[in-house]
């Protein structure tokens, strides 16, 4: 099954002043399995100030059409544009810088996209069994209540809620096989409600799967991702799916060092989506073929023909197999690397000797 994977900020070489520096963050989107990833688009991100500046814009031929955008409001423009070319949809994958941003994660989920998203220690949430409290109506004068209340139950933060969990909440799960090793690390998952700002909404919002990742040799759980995967998805799928990030990594590291993605130094807006799309369409043909030989693709099921060529069969102009025992009895003569009956061919020294005694033809030669 294939996913999509959203990437966080690629940060490319620094670009000369004073077209496009303190710009070479991108944005990109991925499609990705356990046998690979490819990024299906990519843009560059401009800060806002940048963004403004007329003067450089027009340095750097940025297109009018390109406003400041946000990374993730880029990030969900390309999720959009990947669904509505019929690309294969998926699980969204998404590291911390964009998971973080509640707004994105709403949106994900409102185009009915499950996601996977990083989140930082800080992240608020309702434990299980815990909610806001619905609006009140009132009897008496004055608007109705049309926002959640919290009450004296507070959310905590999902660092918070991790140091509390029993310790068998916490299993050892394996995910997949490294270089050495297979890898290996604790993991606990609860249900739980997103908390940032639901005293500013009138609905509950939906519950959906806290992961956490505490490896032994650490003092504190190290990652936190919030997943909308269902309910009754298993726990050792939740931590593959969750660890499919390490391909698109990968990925990007061999994209950067082996194809050049990271050693642009240009100074315009095309010349770094020209880059950009060179270095992905190489690194494509790169995946087609390793895909198309075993063991990543099927072994050849046919076997390869037997020539075509009779029995017996001698080129024009090619020695007779079947000598006769005195040579000079043969009338089929063995012909020259030249095609050509040569009587007594002329010797040609490959290297020249030099003689002590003439200076002119003492001389180096090499072969």
């Amino acid at each position: 099954m294939t996913r999509q994977y959203l990437r966080s900020a690629w940060q490319a070489g620094q670009l000369p002043k004073p077209a496009l520096a303190k710009a070479g963050v991108a944005v990109s989107l991925s499609l990705a399995n356990h046998d690979a990833s490819l990024p299906i688009a990519y843009r560059l991100y401009l800060p806002e100030d940048w963004a403004t500046d007329q003067a450089r814009r027009d340095k750097a031929r940025v297109p009018q059409t390109i406003t400041f955008q946000t990374k993730s409001e880029i990030a969900f423009e390309q999720i959009k544009a990947a669904r509505a070319a019929g690309l294969p949809e998926g699980v969204v994958l998404m590291d911390a810088g964009y998971g973080n941003d509640t707004g994105l994660r709403t949106d994900i989920a409102a185009l009915g996209l499950r996601y996977v998203a990083g989140i930082g220690s800080n992240t608020s949430v309702w434990p299980p069994g815990e909610a806001p409290l619905p609006p009140q109506s009132r009897t008496g004068r004055g608007r109705p209540q049309t926002r959640l209340q919290r009450g004296q139950h507070q959310p905590i933060s999902v660092k918070t809620l991790a140091l509390g969990l029993p310790r068998e909440a916490w299993q050892t799960i394996t995910w997949r096989e490294g270089t050495t090793d297979w890898l290996s690390s604790r993991f606990a998952r609860r249900r739980v409600r997103p908390a940032h700002r639901d005293n500013l909404l009138s609905e509950l919002r939906a519950e959906e799967w806290l992961l956490i990742e505490w490896p032994e040799n650490e003092t504190e759980p190290t990652k936190y991702w919030l997943s909308t995967l269902p309910e009754e998805t298993a726990f050792d799928r939740l931590v593959d799916l969750t660890k499919l990030r390490w391909r698109i990594e990968r990925d990007y590291q061999e994209l950067k060092q082996e194809l050049g993605l990271g050693d642009y130094e240009g100074r315009g807006w095309r010349g770094f989506h020209h880059h950009a799309t060179l270095c992905i369409a190489a690194y494509g043909f790169l995946i087609a073929e390793r895909g198309a030989l075993p063991p990543s693709g099927p072994p050849f099921s046919a076997p390869l023909s037997r020539s075509a060529i009779p029995d017996g069969y001698r080129p024009r102009g090619a020695a007779d197999p079947t000598r006769a025992p005195h040579p000079k009895l043969d009338r089929d003569h063995a012909s020259t690397p030249h095609r050509r009956s040569r009587q007594n061919p002329p010797e040609m020294p490959l290297l020249q000797r030099a003689d002590p005694q003439d200076d002119k033809n003492s001389r180096l030669l090499t072969q």
